[in-house]
């Protein structure tokens, strides 16, 4: 899920060091030779709460690949739900393998021990690769899951929640470089044809935008373009196309030394983790390219706001979706932080999120 070059910067430390250098709690390493299950829990930080986010299973080249994947993933998983507003730290798992040959039940279940054997510290929710359906074997082993199917009593797929937070980031950005949140006439490409970006589109044509979609699994594509009007661009394309707004929602690290250059666009807001492959040079090369970044982490949180509310009990749609809708006010709050203070958009809204946990917990993150 992450690049080459991510890896490359990080073969050189330990996996103690690359713990340390982010900071997390503890990091859990699965095996079971029975089912085949090789799996990493990694959990960032607890002060506001239990650790909470995502199970994705990948067919990562390397554990070193997956481990990063992991260490990254789940810190900004705790930047995302202090900036959500929600009582959770952050932790992310990961497994690894190929979901359309390895995935099935016993290997849910046996995952789902591991989960349970933490007594509570790190609560899962489905990701990349991961359904609803892996979310009930997964609690047929421990409580702390969420996600399950609305025939389950669960809130169902937090991926069309997610969608529309980034959706109400995207219109902020948008009222930040034209005065006017209306998308109505703007050419959006989503990069990523999955739940996220499926759902993301239905947002956008229904608003009037100029969508175009892309993606590496091109028998994603075709349902898409049968039920609306978009145009299809080739993977090795995207970075090449006259657009208003860029919005990553597949693959994490595209915004690098390679596309930046390249990108004829105002704004960048999509649901991919991780898009910048660097957070301050690249944040930074953004800026002056005079490109509107919204903070991934921060557009991307309605999936995960979704899953508390589930987790918590008396799950309330119209309450979830009226939480996701502040991302509206906190994002145009943090781009008049990042004009101000002549920091980057990403910067701005780590140290938000960073000084809600340094006041709850006397706990300060670096950013």
């Amino acid at each position: 899920m992450i690049s080459d070059a991510v890896i490359e910067g990080t073969r050189q430390l330990s996996v103690f060091d690359q713990v340390a250098e982010m900071e997390h709690e503890q990091v859990v390493f699965c095996h079971d030779q029975s089912t085949g299950l090789k799996a990493i829990i990694a959990i960032h930080n607890t002060v506001l709460g239990p650790s909470m986010g995502g199970t994705r299973m990948w067919h990562y080249v390397t554990d070193n690949e997956a481990i990063t994947d992991a260490l990254r993933l789940s810190r900004g998983m705790t930047f995302k739900n202090a900036i959500a507003g929600l009582n959770i730290g952050g932790g992310k798992a990961v497994i690894i393998g190929d979901a359309r040959k390895q995935k099935n039940e016993a290997l849910m279940r046996r995952f789902g021990k591991f989960i349970e054997s933490l007594g509570g510290r790190y609560v899962t929710a489905e990701d990349v690769n991961m359904t609803t359906r892996d979310m009930e074997y997964i609690r047929m082993e421990t409580r702390h899951v969420a996600g399950m199917s609305e025939a389950m009593g669960g809130s169902g797929d937090p991926s069309p929640m997610t969608a529309y937070g980034v959706y109400i980031g995207m219109k902020a950005a948008r009222k930040k470089v034209i005065g006017s949140d209306s998308l109505a006439g703007a050419k959006v490409l989503v990069q990523g044809a999955g739940n996220v970006g499926s759902n993301l589109v239905d947002y956008l044509v229904k608003d009037g935008a100029i969508v175009s979609v892309s993606d590496i699994f091109e028998e994603k594509l075709g349902p898409i373009s049968s039920k609306y009007k978009v145009d299809i661009i080739p993977a090795e394309d995207i970075f090449e196309q006259d657009i208003d707004i860029y919005a990553p929602c597949a693959l994490g690290a595209t915004l690098n030394d390679d596309s930046i250059g390249k990108m004829k666009c105002s704004i960048v807001a999509g649901g991919a983790n991780n898009q910048l492959l660097d957070e301050t040079k690249h944040g930074n090369m953004l800026i002056d390219m005079g490109i509107v970044y919204a903070p991934d982490f921060l557009i991307n949180g309605g999936g995960i706001t979704n899953i508390y509310y589930d987790y918590i009990a008396n799950y309330n749609k119209e309450l979830v979706m009226k939480q996701v809708e502040n991302i509206y006010e906190t994002c145009l709050s943090v781009f008049d932080k990042s004009e101000n203070e002549n920091i980057t958009p990403q910067e701005a809204a780590m140290a938000i999120a960073a000084n809600r946990i340094a006041a709850i917990g006397n706990n300060k993150l670096s950013y």
